[in-house]
């Protein structure tokens, strides 16, 4: 692949000269950042720390139309994307594009999901690479990193007055001629790699995850959980905020003899989630949802799927109303002691 590069007041020229893809990029609505499509280029705004909300919405929305039906009707329109729009996310961080390629075990696995797969397919992940990370960021214990090339076409640095570009796939070489880049130089590519070991060494949480998903199982009725699940509120911030966050919910919505089937978020820290039409509810209370959110992310999804649901994005931290710290508790389980069986 190759190095490219532009200056940065070209921004708006760079991104207006897609033509052809539908591009999606983060863009400050008051203090909130979240990825939308680029109507205006001048819109978009590469200053930020993390977006606040996930671009996970662009592959999985937050609501979507599966299909539409008539009442009294065997008819239906499936309204699965098109195979032949093409999609460029522009300034993703590597966290969030990481996130995708954990995401994709859960929509390949037994049955893939058109929605999900169409969409993912004709995307073009143009990243951007983190400067200055977030105090709550951990993702090197992840194995990503502020420069991390998981899952993108392309890495972006800022280094001031000029992006510097290196290209990492087809797809990513492709976009990056589409807008008209210049060839970067020696002094470009260093720039990068200096930054890049800054901001490594910028990062100062972590956390060893080697035995933590074997040890989970067996604290499943530990009273350690009641210590974190006591002042939780039950929002649901930490799993809408997270990037590898996939729970949903399918619902029917009818009007006079129209009627579509939905999808949308939904979260294993409601207590309605789990709750059984017969009343019965195996969650009830915020200890066993607690328990749940962090044993799915760190014992029951890379069990099956070879893969921890964390990238360190460290959002859960740091929009936490009541500073619940996902750190904290995994320290804490592995000090907690585990209770030994009783031989029969």
């Amino acid at each position: 692949m190759a190095d490219y590069k532009f200056a940065k007041d070209k921004l708006a020229e760079v991104i207006g000269a897609l033509e052809g893809y539908q591009v999606f990029a983060p863009m400050a609505v008051d203090d909130v950042v979240r990825f939308k499509p680029v109507e205006d280029p001048a819109e978009v705004s590469l200053d930020f720390h993390n977006s606040n909300v996930p671009p996970k919405e662009l592959m999985f929305p937050q609501t979507e139309t599966l299909f539409k039906y008539r009442v009294g009707s065997t008819d239906i329109e499936p309204e699965v994307p098109e195979e032949s729009a093409k999609r460029l996310v522009f300034g993703i961080r590597p966290c969030d594009a990481m996130a995708y390629t954990i995401v994709d075990h859960l929509y390949s696995w037994d049955f893939p999901d058109p929605y999900y797969q169409k969409r993912r397919e004709s995307t073009v992940l143009f990243g951007l690479a983190c400067a200055e990370p977030m105090s709550s960021c951990f993702c090197p214990s992840l194995g990503g990193g502020p420069a991390s090339e998981k899952g993108l076409d392309a890495l972006m640095f800022d280094l001031g007055d000029t992006y510097y570009v290196k290209t990492l796939t087809d797809r990513g070489e492709e976009a990056a001629k589409a807008m008209g880049l210049e060839a970067a130089s020696e002094t470009e590519v260093k720039a990068a790699q200096a930054q890049e070991a800054e901001a490594l060494a910028g990062i100062k949480r972590s956390i060893d995850t080697e035995g933590i998903p074997e040890k989970l199982p067996a604290l499943y009725d530990h009273p350690f959980w009641e210590q974190f699940s006591d002042r939780c509120l039950s929002c649901g911030i930490c799993t809408f905020l997270c990037p590898t966050c996939h729970c949903f919910d399918i619902q029917d919505e009818v009007e006079a003899f129209d009627g579509r089937r939905a999808r949308m978020w939904d979260t294993c820290m409601f207590a309605e989630y789990t709750a059984h039409t017969s009343g019965h509810n195996p969650r009830p209370t915020r200890k066993e949802r607690t328990r749940n959110r962090i044993s799915h992310k760190y014992s029951y999804f890379p069990e099956k799927f070879d893969v921890i649901a964390c990238v360190g994005c460290g959002r859960c931290i740091y929009f936490c109303p009541v500073n619940i710290d996902i750190l904290d508790i995994l320290e804490k389980s592995k000090q907690a002691p585990v209770k030994e069986e009783k031989p029969a």
